[in-house]
């Protein structure tokens, strides 16, 4: 079951259109601790400030305007990434499957019991716990790589990809003891305590920065 303390709360947003379905499942999810936000369309939900804690996106595959897998697209193109939990009471393996493809968590048909959807938000709320962890470690990484200078920059480039002190040096035209001077100081300023932990520094930053460029073409769809 999800955890719900008063150092970590969750916030599950509901987007579903029929009234009745938010108010059981608003019901359901308050009595176990958790808080809720109903809204009745996809529109509305990208109105609202979303509270920086953990939580998930219950979502109505038919929804007025956008459909829910219509909308699980848009979302992955803004750059919003919330774990989803689809409900539907017209569902079909195609539309599942599609959905599931897409990285939603879950695909439940209405009427679901309600220990089912239970299960569904503890999957998803800890899906979005451990992506808010990874997020903040690569934050923390940045601010450190954005303190290094140009020429830092460069030698740590060279040493994460294999090359020797001397190497650096001649393809930087500089000496070897000015490289040991940068290098030095790339390890202090990244917070590294070995070059294997330098090097898995420089993939996150890696990875993170080519998921943002992925994400920047379809933000301009």
């Amino acid at each position: 079951m999800v955890p719900t303390t008063s150092q970590e709360q969750v916030l599950i947003y509901v987007v579903d259109d029929d009234v009745a379905v938010c108010d059981g499942i608003t019901t359901l999810l308050q009595s176990m601790g958790m808080g809720v936000k109903t809204l009745n369309s996809a529109n509305d939900f990208l109105q609202i400030k979303r509270a920086d804690m953990p939580g998930c996106l219950l979502l109505d595959v038919r929804l007025p305007g956008i459909s829910g897998l219509d909308f699980q697209l848009k979302l992955a193109s803004l750059g919003i990434h919330i774990p989803i939990v689809f409900m539907t009471g017209h569902a079909d393996v195609p539309m599942g499957v599609k959905a599931m493809k897409a990285g939603a968590i879950e695909f439940l048909c209405k009427p679901f019991r309600d220990q089912d959807l239970l299960d569904a938000i503890t999957t998803a709320v800890e899906h979005d716990r451990v992506q808010r962890k990874a997020n903040q470690s690569v934050a923390k990484l940045q601010a450190c790589f954005d303190l290094l200078t140009p020429r830092e920059r460069e030698v740590m480039s060279h040493v994460v990809s294999g090359f020797m002190n001397k190497q650096i040096a001649a393809k930087l035209g500089i000496s070897d003891i000015t490289v040991k001077v940068h290098r030095a100081s790339v390890i202090r300023k990244m917070g590294a305590k070995s070059l294997a932990e330098l090097v898995r520094m420089a993939d996150a930053l890696m990875m993170q920065s080519t998921r943002e460029k992925e994400e920047l073409p379809r933000s301009k769809a």
